[in-house]
């Protein structure tokens, strides 16, 4: 099977951010190896890396836009192109991040809204468009079970993601599915983890280039192409 890509937003390596994010799932998608977990307060530990099991092979990260198999163009290509992006756009302030439960999962969002940042998802959607190959079959059945709304369908079918444009929310993913019995409890374990952080600023200052070589394997970042606009 052809590899997967991605362009997500990924913090700086060794960053306080990274290091949280990539401890709390178990996987670093700089170096593609796997790390320690940081332990959470009354969450036993095998459960957590059950519980992350899916965060785990997408890396800590934001998208900007969703995996995608390519067209016709060649990495290297797509690689050129982030970064020629990149060169002209501007980085954006996220603020600080809170922990957060979207629907069955925990992330972190943004404390306050800012409306630049789906603009820049909106944008890089269009941008990267031409590079990806049409949704299989498969995936689009796959995409169906989850119960999509007309106008999800809609987006998925002309962009390849149901979440796009005005479904698009921007969050970093600390968990996979969780029982409903365990969000809250999961949701609490992590504000008290994130708590050092949340008083943090941080910045959207750079996409990368994301690759998963096949769809059981762990993304990693090929380029991290730092905004300079």
């Amino acid at each position: 099977m052809s590899p997967r890509y991605a362009i997500y937003f990924t913090p700086p390596p060794f960053s306080a951010l990274a290091r949280f994010g990539s401890g709390i799932i178990g996987y670093d998608c700089f170096d593609a190896v796997e790390v320690p977990h940081v332990e959470l307060k009354g969450i036993d530990l095998n459960l957590q890396k059950l519980m992350t099991l899916d965060p785990r092979r997408y890396g800590f990260h934001a998208t900007i836009v969703a995996p995608f198999h390519l067209r016709e163009h060649s990495e290297d290509e797509l690689i050129a192109s982030a970064s020629a992006y990149a060169t002209r756009t501007a980085p954006i302030r996220i603020g600080s991040f809170a922990v957060a439960g979207i629907g069955d999962f925990v992330a972190l969002i943004p404390a306050e809204a800012n409306g630049d940042i789906p603009l820049l998802a909106a944008e890089c959607l269009k941008v990267f468009n031409s590079y990806r190959a049409p949704l299989s079959a498969a995936d689009r059945e796959r995409r169906l079970k989850s119960g999509l709304t007309p106008h999800q369908l809609a987006l998925m079918d002309s962009w390849g993601y149901p979440y796009v444009l005005d479904e698009y929310r921007f969050h970093m993913t600390l968990t996979g599915k969780l029982p409903e019995r365990l969000r809250d409890e999961f949701r609490h374990a992590l504000e008290q983890a994130f708590a050092e952080r949340s008083g943090d600023t941080f910045e959207l200052d750079a996409i990368s280039v994301m690759r998963q070589d096949d769809d059981g394997d762990r993304s990693r970042v090929l380029r991290r192409c730092g905004l300079r606009g």
